[in-house]
């Protein structure tokens, strides 16, 4: 049913291919384009890039994750749970980038309807809340396990003497594509895994936000999210490995070659070679295992590498906290002043209730939403920091497979094939290897290079923020809080924002407080070692992996995001300024402009 309608972003069926992209959609799957048969609708309907998750032109393997969105975390909104208000988020590519649509129930009677689904549902999974976790963590790792198990070796010349004699007839072709399959198959088990609490986190969320929002008109979201700060979560434990190494660095007398930076294997062997090295190599290697399995992006593509690959950035983190301790900082979070503020908000806000019930329903939904909002950020650990990370690692092998007979050029290739397009490929290598006949490798390779040059191109071409009819009003909560897309980042979308004409920018105000720095606008994790002490962090999007920086930065800003972002939570768990979903920070600020960041308001000043 068509939206109704206060002005138009471009309209998704009239978006000019950029130059030397002709033929993008032959890297994508038909069913992720917007088609004519679905014209009516689609046209319609308001879409968002999807910019927070993926911000860069998709390769067309890395597809497998927004399509399990998609898939499995629509079934769970709409077909396992039954959310009374949702009906999950539509996707689309346009010129290679990922566009969302929220859908929402607003007939009284079908809520309704689906509430007496629901309820039942969503009610066994709260009163049995740890226990269900517990197990869920359990399938995590194990999920992981599997994924670990996998192999793909190369294509053999011949099948080894042994299989022969012993009868096992199902040799290295079989073993491929069973493996592949299996492959497949992990990738939508933790998918499944990922969604199976996540929409219940943000649900219970949710409904304290609201009778907040109720019991008390005018309540900011910051202070809400504040009375559910200060909650271990193990997405901070990776960054706790990081601050003992540093710790441990400056006992053993090791931390000058850490302080010198450099590639990674250069400073190992540096450290290696020093007193005390050896059993500062032996820490590392011990923290290593599993929390440098830590993306330095989002984790859902293969573009995010994990610290393990490339231990200069971890290094880099480290040498960071060594300087704050040689300088007598602390380098802890400030745990007990945020559960302090914390208390002293509830409290406040509690005593405002004069009805038993109402301080009865208070105390009911901020207790629940305290016991799931651990998992709200753990489950990022388990799926993206812990298995997607490894996950990348076996498609490369499976890549490898190709590369070792000269069918691809490189092992990285495999990521300019959709992993259907994958078998097609494989049964094509497969039949050239079993019957030594020349295989199809040179018609691969010729459209892996011209998918190459059409990749260029998308990188090239700037995505507008929306498409399509912007609705009256935006309310979906997830993409209120999550996405951080509301009414007003609508309009400024619509005004074109970062054009010069105004010394502001306005976002979600994510952690309170002021403060004023010299900018710093990075553009990747390869950048944060060039942060500096009281400056003011400018980027489209932050990662978990980026924590270490919040101990010396003055403030944050960020493009994208609301208030349940990361940039947003580890502000507020740092005690930092933070202004996030300004849409247009890092085409506005410079580095080494000085700003204002006002997270109470959330209104971002360029004072030069």
């Amino acid at each position: 049913m068509p939206q109704s309608r206060r002005a138009e972003f471009p309209n998704p069926f009239e978006v000019e291919t950029p130059a030397g992209a002709d033929g993008w959609e032959r890297l994508y799957p038909y069913y992720a384009l917007f088609s004519e048969d679905r014209r009516e609708t689609e046209e319609n309907q308001f879409w968002f890039q999807d910019s927070m998750h993926y911000p860069e032109p998709m390769y067309p393997f890395d597809m497998v994750m927004p399509e399990q969105t998609w898939v499995i975390l629509n079934q769970n909104t709409t077909r396992y749970m039954v959310v009374p208000t949702a009906l999950g988020i539509d996707h689309r590519i346009v010129n290679g980038y990922v566009y969302i649509s929220p859908n929402v129930v607003d007939d009284p009677q079908e809520i309704a309807r689906r509430a007496e689904l629901f309820g039942p549902r969503a009610g066994h999974y709260f009163q049995n809340w740890r226990e269900l976790y517990d197990a869920w963590v359990e399938k995590a790792r194990a999920t992981r396990e599997r994924l670990d198990a996998l192999s793909f070796p190369p294509l053999p010349d011949a099948e080894p003497l042994e299989a022969v004699q012993a009868g096992r007839e199902r040799g290295a072709v079989y073993g491929l594509i069973a493996g592949y399959n299996r492959l497949l198959e992990n990738i939508s088990e933790i998918g499944h895994l990922h969604f199976e609490m996540l929409g219940l986190g943000y649900g219970a969320y949710v409904t304290f936000r609201d009778l907040c929002q109720t019991a008390f008109p005018g309540i900011r979201d910051q202070t809400i999210a504040s009375m559910v700060a200060g909650i271990d979560i193990l997405m901070f434990r990776p960054d706790d490995e990081l601050k003992k190494l540093a710790r441990r660095a400056l006992e053993l007398g090791v931390a000058e070659p850490i302080k010198a930076g450099g590639e990674g294997d250069a400073t190992l062997a540096a450290i290696r070679a020093l007193p005390g090295g050896e059993e500062w190599i032996a820490d590392l290697d011990r923290s290593r295992e599993p929390w440098f399995w830590f993306a330095t992006g989002a984790g859902m593509t293969h573009e995010d590498p994990a610290w393990n690959d490339d231990l200069k950035i971890p290094l880099g983190l480290i040498a960071t906290y060594v300087g704050k301790l040689e300088a007598g900082e602390g380098i802890d979070r400030p745990l007990d002043a945020v559960e302090t503020e914390r208390d002293r908000i509830t409290a406040e806000y509690r005593e405002l209730l004069l009805a038993d019930e109402d301080r009865e329903a208070f105390d009911e939904l901020l207790a629940l939403a305290r016991m799931v909002y651990p998992f709200v950020e753990n489950h990022n650990f388990y799926c993206e920091h812990q298995h997607h990370t490894r996950l990348w690692h076996k498609v490369r092998e499976v890549g490898a497979v190709f590369a070792a007979r000269g069918f691809f050029e490189d092992a990285e290739d495999i990521f300019m094939l959709h992993r259907f397009e994958v078998y097609s490929a494989m049964w094509d290598l497969m039949s050239g290897w079993a019957t030594e006949t020349p295989d199809r490798g040179a018609h691969w390779r010729r459209e892996i290079a011209e998918r190459k040059t059409i990749m260029e191109g998308l990188r090239a071409w700037s995505p507008p923020p929306a498409l399509g009819p912007a609705p009256e009003s935006l309310t979906e909560p997830f993409t209120v809080m999550l996405w951080g897309v509301t009414d007003e980042t609508i309009e400024r979308w619509q005004a074109a924002g970062g054009d010069g004409a105004s010394n502001e920018l306005h976002g979600v105000a994510a952690s309170a407080g002021v403060a004023e720095g010299p900018a710093r606008v990075i553009s990747s994790p390869s950048q944060l070692d060039q942060v500096q002490a009281g400056e003011v962090l400018v980027c489209q999007i932050t990662a978990p992996s980026w924590a270490p920086v919040f101990t010396k930065i003055a403030g944050a800003v960020s493009d994208i995001g609301g208030i349940m972002a990361h940039a947003a939570i580890v502000s507020r768990e740092y005690g930092l300024p933070a202004v996030v979903g300004t849409g247009f920070g890092t085409k506005t600020i410079r580095t080494g402009q000085r700003v204002r960041v006002d997270g109470s308001r959330g209104i971002v000043t360029l004072l030069d």
